[in-house]
């Protein structure tokens, strides 16, 4: 077999499952080649022209259903969650088909059904959750695992047993449309989070699916499907990271694969990735399954297959088990078997992982006797967690001292602003709302869902508050503009809500297929935004999207020292925010990620100072769209600097979120030396200086002075929130493995290198507060699997000492 060109040589390749019970013995030795075939295929029981999948209406499934599954199935696809149906009705089909599949085939294998659960389980009348780009923004992956554990459990009680979630894709350029999918642009975040994710959902004995693997979020210029040319270390140090992370310390027991090729070679048809990488060196050992119609694409979107015949041998051979969402190519597995073109083994291996799935599941024990008769899939535990996730997501960008605002205040409150009473606007392009009901014109979205102009009319309830739309999302019509700015001139204060419309393929401006060259707020919305700030009055400027946009104009200028992270010298500062600015800025400017069912609440909650913003941005602040793609996670050359006129610094740095207090972090100390594959302690004072309780995100980073191979100028090591009372102290300790700092090295081998190391924590990754040096010694150590990968934290808390001056919110 290929060896992955990042695999060490010493590896072994392994063909077959590493664990079959007798029982799975039993059924593979009875089974015909059209049943294994069926166990490798899906059925889309509710596919219809709605287009909820890349090209779906070109593949659409022709097989009757009694047909499909005569022999068995092994995947029923989206039951709940291609069109609105009633949960309860449609959970007692379920569960009579599932008895009919025991009873009328031969071996009376039930389904395995799956759902999309990105934002909460993809379903009618089921909750919401924050989108991906939001948990990034949180940094909580406490909140992040006890999200996916309701979220499991409504699934579980709903018959579901494997979710397509987490997306552990690492945002490389904005400009892609699902970036709302991504948790952030650091895998260490990705990786935190999304192994918080699948143990919660695999906590309630649903399978988490880890997708795109791998490369899909790097394609070129963000286009979706495009070509991906990522070197092998760019692979291994940042796009490899988060899934490997799942799969060891996860224990992940699903895959999908991404429908990219890498450096011309699909991943759809690569066993180096599929088997060689994922299999033999990380011992994964759950099942491969395909994205939807991504085995077909080998024939018609990538032309490495010559026929549906060759798609479906070249998938099976690089490893992957099922064919999703219905058989469009794994039909001809039994043929190609009897032709001698397919080693019958193959076939065998994928059908046993697929029946020692439904074994770990209980599948083959279950008897399906009594459907629910009772479900909550939007409890009030359910909105506890959408709020408190909203809540901790929301990043506040700048305040010049406008915010909070006063909740008893009788002024007069202009509401403007496409996305100000929309409660799509709130949802990710996977939610139901957005996913599904968008087909559905007219029909009810079953879950409460309140707007911001609904959560400011119930907090400001003393106030007189007055809406214009302004403009739209999109387009160029312009008829609302000049009555909102009236309304904004007669205003003491204005709300203006803009941002996204998450869909699909061309139906929003961010999400699957939606894809753009601009950073640019779509349609009228800069205009918008500008002429209300021209009026004088103070403007809240709230956007509501799935990307970071370009919104440098909309910020106050502020210095950083571009020298003090870069090594460039201690006078290269560089000016960033305000730059672009046509007028009057905005008082203060609130940044949220599509903050789900409760979100319009959290805003009216975080406005009002009920709440203080402790949310930081887990992706950087674009300037331009020419500037992309741009990552913090840069060598020297990779930013801006005197040897290019090109200005590539983003308007605000990755980890940037203000609050209503102020903190001081001081006296970072650190052990002085460590032995390469060891671990070290790292600790640093924090104290809240304002006069008000707040949550700091505690951000220990590093650089590695001298490498063999170019390094990232900034790299986080390790996070935690701290919430502090007014004058309160912590100190922080972290418990770092070396491991952290691993590259691939020259060989292809990813190492721990000796050399000086400078580590700081501060408010971004860009602002060195407190600074200490730390030297790794010893001979290089190569990673191994057994290695830690995570940081641990401790917090040791020193009462409350008065508060020296009242200081004002942070700017």
């Amino acid at each position: 077999m290929p060896r992955h060109p990042l695999q060490k040589e010493n590896d072994v390749s392994s063909d077959h499952p590493s664990r079959v019970s007798p029982r799975v013995e039993d059924l593979l030795a009875r089974m015909t080649l059209e049943e294994k075939r069926a166990q490798l295929v899906g059925f889309w029981v509710d596919q219809g022209d709605e287009v909820v999948a890349p090209m779906a209406g070109e593949m659409q499934t022709s097989t009757r259903y009694e047909e499909a599954t005569a022999h068995g199935i092994g995947h029923l696809t989206r039951v709940y969650g291609t069109r609105p149906v009633e949960p309860l009705e449609r959970a007692e089909w379920l569960w009579g088909e599932q008895r009919r599949l025991r009873s009328e085939t031969r071996l009376g294998i039930p389904a395995i059904v799956h759902e999309e659960c990105l934002t909460g389980l993809a379903a009618w009348k089921a909750a919401t959750f924050p989108t991906p780009l939001a948990w990034g923004a949180a940094f909580d992956p406490a909140l992040v695992e006890e999200m996916a554990a309701v979220i499991g459990r409504s699934m579980r009680d709903l018959g579901i047993h494997q979710g397509l979630a987490p997306v552990l894709d690492v945002v490389r350029d904005p400009r892609w449309g699902r970036v709302d999918e991504c948790i952030g642009e650091d895998p260490y975040l990705v990786g935190m989070l999304g192994t918080a994710y699948v143990r919660g959902l695999q906590s309630a004995g649903v399978h988490a699916t880890l997708k795109h693997f791998v490369g899909y979020s790097a394609s070129r210029a963000g286009r979706n499907h495009a070509p991906v040319h990522a070197g092998p270390r760019e692979l291994a140090d940042v796009l490899l990271p988060p899934f490997e992370m799942a799969v060891r310390d996860g224990g992940a027991r699903s895959v999908m694969n991404s429908y990219s090729e890498i450096d011309g070679v699909p991943v759809a048809a690569t066993a180096e990735y599929l088997t060689t990488l994922l299999r033999d060196e990380w011992g994964f050992d759950g099942v491969v399954v395909s994205d939807y119609f991504a085995v077909a694409f080998l024939e018609s979107m990538h032309q490495v297959a010559a026929d549906r015949a060759h798609a479906a041998q070249l998938a099976i051979d690089a490893g992957i088990d099922v064919e999703l969402p219905s058989s469009d190519a794994y039909e001809a597995l039994p043929e190609l078997v009897r032709a001698g073109a397919l080693d019958p083994d193959v076939l065998d291996r994928a059908v046993a992982r697929v029946l020692m799935q439904k074994e770990e599941l209980g599948l083959l024990d279950a008897d399906f006797r009594t459907p629910p008769v009772e479900v909550d899939l939007d409890s009030p535990e359910h909105r506890r967690i959408a709020r408190v996730l909203a809540e901790e997501s929301l990043v506040l960008l700048s305040n010049d001292g406008t915010l909070p605002l006063d909740p008893r205040s009788s002024g007069r409150i202009a509401l403007i602003g496409p996305n100000a009473d929309s409660a799509e606007s709130l949802m990710g392009c996977y939610s139901f709302v957005n996913h599904v009901l968008a087909h559905h014109e007219g029909t009810p979205h079953g879950i409460a869902l309140p707007t911001v102009r609904a959560a400011l009319a119930d907090t400001f309830c003393d106030a007189a508050l007055v809406s214009e739309r302004g403009c739209d999302v999109e387009g160029d019509d312009d008829s609302g503009i000049a009555a909102a700015v009236a309304a904004a001139a007669a205003a003491d204060v204005a709300v203006v809500v803009v941002g996204d419309r998450a869909g699909l393929f061309g139906r929003g401006t961010v999400g699957e297929g939606n894809d753009v060259e601009s950073l640019e707020l779509p349609g009228l919305q800069r205009r918008l935004v500008e002429e209300v700030c021209a009026t004088g009055t103070p403007v809240i400027l709230v956007l509501l999207t799935g990307r970071p946009y370009a919104i440098g104009w909309a910020l106050p200028p502020r210095e950083l020292d571009r020298g003090a992270v870069t090594g460039l010298g201690a006078t290269s500062v560089h000016t960033v925010g305000g730059t672009d600015a046509a007028g009057p800025l905005p008082a203060a400017v609130v940044q949220g990620f599509f903050p789900g069912e409760e979100g319009g609440v959290a805003i009216a909650s975080l406005l009002s100072g009920e709440i203080s913003p402790s949310g930081h941005l887990p992706v950087s602040l674009p300037r331009s769209a020419g500037a992309q793609p741009y990552s913090y996670l840069h060598p020297t050359l990779g930013g801006s600097s005197d040897v290019t006129s090109a200005d590539s610094d983003p308007a605000l740095p990755f980890g940037h979120g203000l609050t209503y207090t102020t903190f001081a972090r001081t006296n970072l100390e650190s052990d002085a030396r460590v032995a390469a594959g060891g671990s070290f302690t790292a600790s640093v004072c924090v104290r809240n200086t304002g006069d008000r309780e707040g949550t700091d995100l505690v951000q220990l980073y590093a650089r590695d002075e001298v490498a063999t191979v170019t390094r990232p100028v900034a790299q986080l090591l390790a996070f935690e929130r701290v919430t502090l009372a007014p004058g309160e102290e912590a100190v922080v300790h972290f418990d770092v493995p070396t491991q952290r700092l691993a590259f691939t090295g020259l060989r292809g081998i990813r190492i721990v290198e000796p050399g000086a190391i400078t580590l700081w924590v501060g408010p971004s990754c860009a602002e060195r507060e407190t600074t200490a040096s730390l030297a790794i010694e010893g001979a290089v150590h190569e990673v191994r699997p057994d290695d830690p990968r995570v940081a641990r934290a401790r917090v040791d808390r020193v009462a409350a000492a008065p508060v020296r001056a009242a200081v004002a919110p942070a700017v």
